[in-house]
Formats: C-alpha cells, sequence, structure tokens
C-alpha cells in the first residue's frame, strides 16, 4: 500500500471523539468495506442488545440478574426510581466519608489522622483500583494506598511490613460482594492479627465494601466498623470500578472521583450511537471478530506508550477474558470462545517481545495506545530540538509502521493526557466493547461459571487436606506413603494431589508433617 493509500485510509477510518479528546484510528486493520457491510446487521442486533441491558433486562440468566454497570455513572437511566436513588446516597456517602477522613473528624483510634489505606480485595475489587491508583498516583495524594489482593502469606507479609509502624495510621477497605471470597477473608484475618499485635482494635481501623446482609456486611455492622458502602447483585466484580469498589479507594488517594465518572458518562453516551462509524466501541467490537474471526483465533497485545497505564493489560485481562472466555454460547452450543489478553507498555516490550510480533508467529493484533501530552510543563532537550517525548512517540510509529510493513495488524487509540476524565472514557470504552463482542458471538459476558468451578475444585482440595491431617494425627509415630494417606481416606484415585498436599505441608511448620 502506498504512502498515499495508506493516508487516505486514515482519513476514512479514523474515529474521532472531540468530546472525549479520544480517537481510534483503525487504518492498519486488514479489514474490507465489504466486512463492515455484512456485519453491519450483527452490529445493529447489538445495539439494540445493549439498550435492553441498560433497560434492565435480565442479561445474566444463570443467576437472574440484571447488570447495571452503566447506571453507576447516569442514575436517572436506572430502570426504577428506587435504584437511582440507592445510588445517589452511595455517592454521596462516599464524599461524606472521604471528606471526613481527609478533615481528621473519623480518625484512628491512637494516631491523629489516617495517613494511608489498605484496600483488601480480588479480580474486579483489585484489579480495576490498583491500575486507576498507579496512573493518577503523584506526591500530592493525600493517603497513600497499597493492595493485598492474593492469598499469599509472603505478599502479606511484603505489605504489610512496609506499611510498619504506620498501621496505626492505616485505614483498611475490605471488599467482597458476598463476604465469602476467601482470599480477601484470608487477607482480612491476617490484618486483623496485626492489628492485635500492635494492640490496636481493628474495628476502629475498617471499612467494609459489600452486599446488604452478607456474612461481611453482618461482622462489620455487629462490630461497629467505621463504615459500609453497598455493593449491588446487578453490578459485576469485573465492571464495579464506578461504584464504592473503585470510587472510595480513588478518593480516599485524592483522586477526582467527579471528573472519573464524566468520564465515563460521556463515553457511555457516545458509544449509545447506532452510526458505527463514529462509535469507538462497536468499531473496536468488529475489529476483535474481523482479527480473531469472531472464534479468538488471534490473541490481543494493548500496547500502552505510556508508564501510567503499564498496569492496564492487567485490568483489560479480567474484564476481556472473563467476559469473553467461555465453553457455551447462548444457544447452548459448546463454542469455546475468548480472547487472548496480554501486554506491558512502550517502549519496554520493543526490548522484549515485539522481535517475535514482527518476524515470529503471526497470532495476534495489537492495540496501541497513545497519549499525546508528554507531562505537566515542558521538556528539556535531550538531542538537537528533541525531548525524551518526542522519543516515545517515535518508537511508536516505528514500530507500528515495522509491524505494519510485516503484515501484522494493529490499531491506535489516542488520549490526550492520562487524567481522571480520561481513564473513565478508556474503561467505559472497553466495557462497552466487551457487550457489543459478546452479541456478535452469541455469548453471554455477564456470568462466570468456570471461575465458580476453580472454586469449588479448591474447597474440595481443602477438604481433603483437613481429612489427609486428621489421619496423621491420629497416628503420629506412623510414616505413611501418598497412596496409603489416599487408600485410608477411600480416595484411591488421590494419591497425586495428596502427595502435593503434604509436600506443601512439610514444606511448611504450620502443621508438624514431615
Amino acid at each position: 500500500m502506498s504512502y498515499q493509500e495508506r493516508w487516505e485510509r486514515y482519513r476514512k477510518y479514523l474515529c474521532a471523539c472531540p468530546s472525549l479528546g479520544l480517537t481510534l484510528d483503525i487504518s492498519c486493520m486488514g479489514f474490507s468495506d465489504e466486512f463492515l457491510a455484512r456485519m453491519e446487521g450483527p452490529i445493529q442486533k447489538a445495539y439494540q442488545d445493549m439498550k435492553a441491558l441498560e433497560a434492565g433486562g435480565v442479561a445474566n440468566p444463570d443467576e437472574n440478574r440484571t447488570v447495571g454497570h452503566y447506571w453507576l455513572r447516569s442514575p436517572e437511566l436506572s430502570p426504577s426510581a428506587e435504584i437511582s436513588v440507592e445510588i445517589a446516597n452511595a455517592f454521596r456517602s462516599i464524599r461524606r466519608f472521604v471528606a471526613a477522613t481527609h478533615s481528621s473528624k473519623i480518625r484512628p483510634q491512637k494516631s491523629k489522622r489516617f495517613t494511608r489505606v489498605l484496600s483488601i480485595g480480588i479480580g474486579g475489587s483489585a484489579l480495576g483500583p490498583q491500575f486507576v491508583s498507579d496512573a493518577l498516583a503523584s506526591s500530592r495524594d493525600r493517603m497513600q494506598i497499597q493492595f493485598l489482593d492474593n492469598t499469599d502469606p509472603d505478599g502479606f507479609d511484603r505489605v504489610l511490613s512496609g506499611i510498619g509502624p504506620d498501621l496505626a495510621s492505616t485505614l483498611v477497605l475490605v471488599i467482597s460482594k458476598s463476604g465469602g471470597t476467601i482470599e480477601t477473608r484470608n487477607g482480612m484475618l491476617e490484618v486483623v492479627q496485626a492489628y492485635k499485635k500492635a494492640h490496636l482494635d481493628f474495628s476502629k481501623h475498617a471499612v467494609a465494601i459489600t452486599g446488604v446482609g452478607s456474612a461481611l456486611h453482618n461482622q462489620a455492622t455487629s462490630d461497629g466498623w467505621l463504615a459500609v458502602f453497598p455493593m449491588w447483585e446487578w453490578v459485576g466484580g469485573r465492571t464495579s470500578i464506578t461504584s464504592a469498589v473503585g470510587l472510595l479507594p480513588m478518593a480516599l488517594q485524592g483522586i477526582d472521583i467527579v471528573s472519573f465518572l464524566q468520564g465515563a458518562r460521556a463515553c457511555d453516551s457516545i458509544t449509545r450511537s447506532e452510526n458505527t462509524h463514529a462509535n469507538p466501541a462497536a468499531l473496536l467490537a468488529l475489529m476483535w471478530h474481523h482479527a480473531t474471526g469472531g472464534k479468538g483465533q488471534k490473541d490481543m497485545i494493548i500496547l500502552p506508550y505510556k508508564d501510567r497505564l503499564q498496569l492496564f493489560s492487567r485490568y483489560l485481562q479480567q474484564l476481556i477474558m472473563e467476559s469473553l472466555g467461555k465453553e457455551k454460547d447462548l444457544n447452548g452450543n459448546i463454542v469455546n470462545q475468548g480472547i487472548a489478553v496480554y501486554g506491558n507498555k512502550g517502549t519496554t516490550d520493543q526490548h522484549a517481545y515485539v522481535q517475535q510480533l514482527r518476524d515470529g508467529v503471526n497470532n495476534f493484533f495489537v492495540t496501541f495506545i497513545q497519549v499525546l501530552r508528554d507531562r505537566k510543563g515542558r521538556s528539556p532537550l535531550v538531542d538537537d530540538g528533541t525531548t525524551s517525548g518526542d522519543y516515545l512517540t517515535s518508537f511508536f510509529y516505528g514500530t507500528r509502521d515495522a509491524l505494519s510493513e510485516s503484515m501484522r495488524e494493529s490499531m491506535t487509540i489516542t488520549i490526550a493526557q492520562v487524567d481522571a476524565r480520561s481513564l473513565g472514557a478508556l474503561i467505559a470504552l472497553y466495557e462497552r466493547a466487551v457487550g457489543f463482542y459478546a452479541s456478535l458471538v452469541n455469548i453471554n459476558a455477564y456470568h462466570q461459571p468456570g471461575v465458580e468451578a476453580g472454586k469449588k475444585m479448591a474447597g474440595a482440595v481443602i477438604q481433603l487436606q483437613r481429612n489427609a491431617l486428621k489421619l496423621l494425627k491420629k497416628n503420629p509415630h506412623r510414616s505413611f506413603t501418598a497412596e496409603e494417606v489416599a487408600i485410608s481416606l477411600g480416595k484411591k484415585d488421590g494419591a497425586e494431589i495428596l502427595f502435593k498436599i503434604l509436600e506443601h505441608a512439610a514444606a511448611n511448620p504450620d502443621h508438624n508433617v514431615r
């Protein structure tokens, strides 16, 4: 393709959204006009499916739930006045609590004010808040924030040792819709122990974000925690960032949550358009369909050319892979759908896996994210008339053109700057694209049966460990092989997993196993 042809293709397909400060360039994707014409019917159906979802239709039939994360930034669009009032009340409660915390009206047990936030959650209760926190962190943050997002004992120790004596001035957020999420519960219990060792009352430093009536809600209420904020059944974890799950830690850190919600709301408005060429979320979904054949045949690589966006790919892994990775379609057919997502940041990846992207197996498509503003204020020159930011931009274009030259597909999202409003818009853009794509391939984007299956299997492993340890304690002077333990427990086929369970037990001093 000649440079003039590339320029004409760029002009023809560029989706510009001035009110968002965002553009989507799909000209380096190898689709044809025939593809767009053929997909216009399916994408029009996707618009109607999205309308039904936003109107309160049951979008998660497995659990008979509506899906209402869009209402969080536009409460007036919710299907009932009651929900609208609940959303508005929750937002006001967040702002009141944060103001009282920052002004020291709410203060810790033995310190003058709260200076840190420790957020305990996993999956959607951690990935979004971590991404936004890292992207918008600055020396002017009102409170420092750290996260416990696993059930790794060494991970607990690393975070708690980093907090050290500041534990006395740390506000703890415990985030779990059901209140029964094992990883979150374990993190909370270990933090409770840390407060006890420091002779501090955990309840005077704790806040819950959970479902009304959950075990966590009941505990927080009975123990007199500082506050409880709602998680509604109609908000899924991976789309909960515009609820208290994301807004409370953001606001405590000092991030402008009003601007964040405005960005998401503005993007929602634009991506409701049924003019496909002017709808960036629809175009994203169509490009995913084109690149993967509608069957996940290629991986999605996210390459933001900005350090502040390096966690975006981790956030998108859950949003996209948990939403689209499904065994069955809506008709019950086995389809094994999904798109694998990975990435880090430019130019780091040019010194890592771009070599394979250009010359290796062509099993991917790239989404570049370009940020126009380098920094606040002027940059010094590092070469004759050239700044570090100029080099960053040149590396981006060089990589994009090198991939195109090698017939590797890419598209580019450009935003003016990284701020609360632009991040709200980016997140809303991908939320909508996921919904559109799910409609195109006829799957349910709003349930996660595979995750639930993994939790059930983990519970069975824990029970097997308990039974094995009981057997060993009853026979303290006898040695067993893994097979003998399995036979004794009536689990003849479980020798392998029992071997691994007991290998782990023997590597730690907790259970007195050798």
